[in-house]
């Protein structure tokens, strides 16, 4: 079995925790481990599971191979990178095209890697009463077993009220309250969860007979690749060209084939900051509050504090999430709507939509302190054994502080070690280079000074994560 985990998403609803550059799949919601993380150790925990393929895209390709290679050492594992997004139908065609290549009887299991799932015996019994069933030729969805008559998810009726799995009568949208409560009553509707299992050659040619177009251009991305690290790089041409479709309406919807496998393991997808605070353990008045919080006559609230203090008085069923940079004040009944702050955010030509002020980087981490119009202060964070890239920058200097570790400086022609309390000087246009020899994370911090302080002043000589 080859589990196909896609990661691409941005996770807007989750805003501000959750933004373009670290989406909610890279966050640790509601355990110690993020959500990607405990995705995958879940098909880790599947017998017959020995290939893990991540489907994600370039902005955060790092992130997932960092999260791979820590955690999938002793089975196989690729990531296919998509030059841009086509949603899923297309996702899942080159992730089957790469399994098929190392086994042409692959069975792929098909997970979204922002969910939570918090019986994972129960999960795994789901999963093989599913395989069964894909065996014989089937296209097996999972269908959540309802709690309540929710009118946030798509449905999915079977033709059976009871039974290990049964065909699919019909796919239906998000219905209104009334639809959605005679759906609860009717015992036969389950919740569309995304999660999908069954062989990567039936899916390609249920694939090839509805949608053919997509099919070719997948083909043809795929059979153009090129490996670059870790990475499979498609044909950008070709899959630019790719109609943007759901499996759900490219396929399943349309296959005579699909079939429904109940499954009631705690699952959400966490598309809310009220369908985070139902999954979590709730106090007396209700409440679910994470980080530094104090209040007074507060019920039924989600708060969220991941530095600062936060004292509220006389509140009921609100959402507050406080961030180094955004807090969000919001009607837990109104937090589908964070989605229309977020397109303000970006109306305004703000970054607060796409970046935390601690930006993710494939060698560390970097954060800002303090800005200017002619100077910036960073705290800078290089893993064990990394580098940045050797580079210089036409308008800007940089003085560095090493306050923890062992800094490698490259300065022109030049290599200095530093440690704790020492420093260094990068003047305008010196190539430079920063590396961490040691086994214990590097923190400095950096202070730019210039004309021109912008992320994109950088001229790359030569990197270890093939940047340009």
């Amino acid at each position: 079995m080859h589990a196909i985990i896609l990661s691409g998403g941005s996770g807007t609803r989750l805003w501000p925790l959750s933004r373009e550059a670290y989406p909610k799949q890279f966050l640790s919601l509601v355990s110690a481990e993020s959500l990607l993380a405990e995705t995958i150790e879940r098909a880790k925990a599947i017998d017959a599971c020995d290939h893990v393929i991540g489907v994600t895209n370039e902005e955060h390709r790092f992130i997932v191979a960092a999260h791979l290679q820590k955690q999938c050492a002793e089975i196989n594992h690729e990531i296919i990178l998509e030059p841009v997004g086509r949603n899923t139908a297309p996702a899942i065609a080159l992730a089957a095209l790469m399994a098929m290549e190392s086994n042409p009887d692959a069975t792929l299991l098909v997970m979204p890697s922002d969910h939570v799932i918090a019986n994972t015996e129960a999960f795994h019994l789901a999963v093989s009463v599913a395989e069964k069933a894909a065996q014989s030729g089937h296209l097996v969805t999972f269908g959540i077993v309802p709690q309540s008559a929710h009118t946030g998810y798509g449905y999915i009726q079977s033709e059976r009220r009871s039974g290990n799995w049964s065909p699919v009568s019909q796919f239906v949208e998000k219905p209104d309250l009334e639809t959605a409560e005679s759906y609860l009553n009717a015992g036969n509707y389950y919740w569309n969860s995304g999660i999908f299992l069954f062989r990567a050659d039936r899916y390609l040619e249920e694939l090839g007979k509805f949608r053919p177009d997509i099919l070719e251009s997948c083909r043809q991305a795929y059979a153009n690749r090129q490996k670059d690290l870790d990475f499979t790089r498609v044909d950008a041409d070709a899959f630019a060209s790719c109609p943007e479709e759901s499996i759900d309406y490219a396929v399943m919807e349309k296959t005579s084939d699909a079939v429904v496998v109940p499954l009631d393991a705690g699952w959400s997808d966490i598309g809310s900051w009220t369908a985070l605070w139902e999954i979590q353990a709730q106090d007396e008045q209700g409440n679910v509050f994470k980080g530094d919080v104090i209040v007074e006559d507060v019920y039924n609230s989600y708060i969220h504090s991941e530095g600062r203090l936060i004292a509220a008085i006389g509140l009921q069923d609100h959402v507050i999430v406080e961030t180094d940079d955004v807090v969000l004040v919001a009607d837990k009944n109104r937090v589908q709507d964070v989605k229309k702050l977020v397109a303000q955010v970006k109306a305004q030509d703000r970054l607060e939509h796409r970046f935390h002020k601690r930006v993710h980087r494939p060698w560390g981490t970097y954060e800002g302190i303090s800005m200017s119009d002619r100077f910036q202060v960073k705290r800078i964070t290089v893993n064990p054994g990394a580098k940045l890239s050797l580079q210089k920058h036409h308008h800007r200097s940089e003085h560095w502080v090493v306050v923890r570790g062992t800094a490698l400086v490259t300065r022109g022609d030049e290599e200095t070690l530093l440690t704790e309390d020492q420093s260094t000087y990068i003047p305008v246009g010196v190539v430079h280079r920063l590396s961490n020899p040691g086994v214990i994370p590097l923190e400095l911090i950096e202070v730019q000074t210039g004309s021109y302080l912008g992320e994109d002043d950088i001229v790359r000589f030569e990197d270890t994560y093939n940047r340009c």
